[in-house]
């Protein structure tokens, strides 16, 4: 009997031969749409089969590209032996969820191996130490003990002792029968001994990476001596109840204690993941010693407490482009409070250390190909560049829709998040997948890029954006308020009891981010003197990087209409790029000489970028001869 092995499922199936695909799949469990039951007329079922022991009728449903990428209809192929089947997701009927945690684990598999070539170098490091206990030939202090044995395996002579270590040393080190292991951090002239411990617990060096993002915080906790990442997790940074956007948090910062409250809730968030990645992963506090992190430059102004006043008025000018090498404590950090932190330089006002970490993790500086790269987030971080040999960068401020906010019903990318949509285009119906294949409770980025590409295609909006009134489903309803929205899902589908729906104010929130990440783009390109078909390779960085789909985004107007396989997707560049430093200080040298040599762009006084942004307020642009790949459908 031949075997079936259906993609990305993993699930196998021994079948009759002579059957098709379809039943293959139902009796895998695998869901397939297939609306006209099988009848071959709604080409629906489309799936990529590899292998030669079928045969198929009736293409009449694919496109020539489709049938050369090796697409046929589940429903009209005949199975003849073995073969392997993936099931695009465009063909998924709620299946499984290619969600957060499968995509999270596919990247730390990928920046594991990347971080296995990185050499062993952290700022932060301990070293075991047996040493002789004192006599009258040998009596010099506990401290010069110490030091002594450290000059000598460490080959240095400036080791500077913090006073904190002193105060316990006396019976720390009689107790441990000088037996311990001395904690230093490298600084650029010298070393300083920061702890002792007790016996030897070199083997538990962990490090915290962190990415300060304007909505969503992401940390990972990493292995110092296996050079792992073992875990990542994610919250909602605490400041976005005192303003959505850096903005708005600017203003508030300005207000009495604004900018020590907005402190407060960063280090509170980060404070949140700290503890809940050394929970998970069962390390104890006392093992991390380093917390390095990257975040726009006013998120990394907010997180140090310092003013951000010049950077909102011309000529934008922050306080500083490097942060100090400070301890958690004095940053509120209450999890972590004797860790010391450090953080990625920023470019200017609104290019900050997150892109000079992704910059560096992304491997950009190290390819001779001209590289465009874009962290999509609450702020649209765009570099463009070849090599080291020049760098140029700009920032515009999205907005917070792709992260959920400022949308009734956004979420960020958490179970039951509706991440990708279809809309039947005949009775505008929806056919949606869920992150962990749970009831949905809301839409993050992903699916809301889905969303407006589907409802543009289907005719359900027109190029502003505007919902047709006129269509014969009761999808589409008059608000409360007096507005148009259109029903995602209704409430008996949902984990909220509520219809899940998408307003007009929502689609013009989605489609002022999409329009300032296009023209920052474009923008930015012309401004070099470059063509975007020059573009050689475009890496798409940010919180939800992964889960975008190409298609759709050139749809909507928000990326550039090249060959999708110039597209390459790098996560969530900014913590990886954190990740490699906390076990390389070198590549925070390397960040440093990035922002030195990086040339930026202020679009907030280009004329330039407003006629381009204004031209991209429409579907997918009002020039609709730069997305020619586009085929609206009604």
């Amino acid at each position: 009997m031949p075997k079936i092995l259906f993609k990305p499922t993993n699930r196998s199936v021994d079948i009759e031969k002579g059957d098709n695909l379809l039943q293959a799949a139902a009796k895998a469990d695998v869901h397939i749409n297939a609306s006209c039951g099988g009848e071959g007329t709604c080409g629906k079922c489309k799936v990529v089969v590899t292998g030669d022991g079928y045969s198929s009728d009736n293409r009449s449903k694919l496109t020539a590209e489709e049938i050369d990428e090796g697409y046929v209809l589940a429903c009209q192929t005949t199975v003849l032996g073995d073969l392997t089947i993936l099931v695009p997701l465009e063909s998924e009927l709620l299946g499984k969820s290619r969600g957060k945690i499968k995509t999270l684990t596919s990247t730390l598999e990928s920046w594991n191996e990347q971080l296995e070539n990185l050499p062993l170098d952290p700022k932060v490091f301990k070293k075991y130490l047996e040493l002789a206990a004192p006599s009258l030939e040998d009596s010099v202090s506990d401290s010069s003990r110490i030091l002594r044995r450290l000059q000598k395996d460490l080959s240095a002579t400036d080791i500077v002792v913090e006073l904190a270590v002193l105060k316990d040393l006396e019976t720390l080190i009689r107790d441990a029968d000088w037996k311990v292991t001395a904690t230093l951090v490298k600084e650029s002239s010298h070393y300083r001994l920061v702890r002792v411990e007790n016996g030897n617990t070199a083997s538990r060096q962990f490090a915290i990476a962190v990415d300060i993002g304007t909505t969503t915080c992401s940390g990972a906790l990493v292995d110092l001596n296996k050079k792992e990442i073992l875990f990542e997790s994610s919250e909602y940074n605490g400041q976005i109840s005192l303003g959505d956007d850096v903005i708005s948090r600017m203003v508030f910062a300005k207000k009495g204690d604004g900018l020590q409250l907005l402190q407060k809730r960063a280090a509170e968030t980060i404070d949140k993941l700290i503890n809940d990645l050394l929970k998970k992963n069962g390390v104890e506090k006392n093992d991390v010693d380093l917390i390095i992190v990257a975040g726009n430059t006013i998120m990394t102004h907010l997180f140090y407490g310092v003013t951000t006043d010049r950077i909102r008025e011309a000529p934008y000018v922050p306080v500083f482009s490097f942060g100090p090498l400070v301890s958690g404590d004095d940053l509120n950090i209450t999890a972590l409070p004797d860790a010391k932190v450090a953080s990625f330089p920023c470019v200017a006002s609104y290019l900050g250390g997150d892109i000079t970490s992704g910059v560096v993790a992304s491997g950009l500086i190290e390819s001779d190909k001209l590289t465009l790269y874009i962290d999509i987030g609450t702020n649209g971080e765009i570099v463009l560049g070849s090599g080291s040999d020049w760098l140029v960068g700009c920032s515009c401020s999205a907005g917070p829709a792709f992260e959920g906010g400022g949308v009734k019903n956004g979420i960020r990318s958490i179970d039951g998040a509706i991440e990708r949509v279809l809309i039947e285009r005949d009775t505008y119906e929806t056919v949606f997948t869920t992150i962990g294949d749970k009831q949905a409770i809301g839409i993050c980025g992903s699916g809301l890029i889905d969303l407006l590409a589907e409802l543009f295609l289907s005719g359900a909006i027109d190029k502003r954006g505007k919902i047709n009134q006129d269509l014969s489903t009761d999808r589409v309803r008059k608000t409360p308020e007096g507005g148009w929205e259109y029903v995602v899902a209704w409430s008996q589908v949902t984990g909220i009891d509520k219809d899940i729906v998408i307003s007009e104010v929502d689609i013009d929130n989605l489609m002022r981010a999409k329009a300032a990440v296009y023209a920052g783009i474009t923008t930015l390109v012309e401004g070099v003197g470059v063509e975007i078909g020059e573009i050689d390779q475009v890496l798409i960085a940010g919180s939800f990087g992964n889960y975008i789909r190409i298609k759709e985004a050139i749809t909507i107007g928000l990326l550039p209409d090249i060959p999708n396989e110039l597209y390459k997707f790098v996560g969530n560049g900014s913590l990886f790029g954190c990740a490699k430093a906390v076990i390389d200080q070198g590549v925070l040298l390397e960040a440093g000489k990035i922002t030195a040599n990086m040339s930026y762009q202020e679009l907030s006084a280009d004329n330039k970028f407003m006629e381009k942004y204004m031209s991209a307020l429409f579907l997918p642009h009002t020039d609709e001869g730069l997305f020619p790949s586009v085929k609206f459908e009604k």
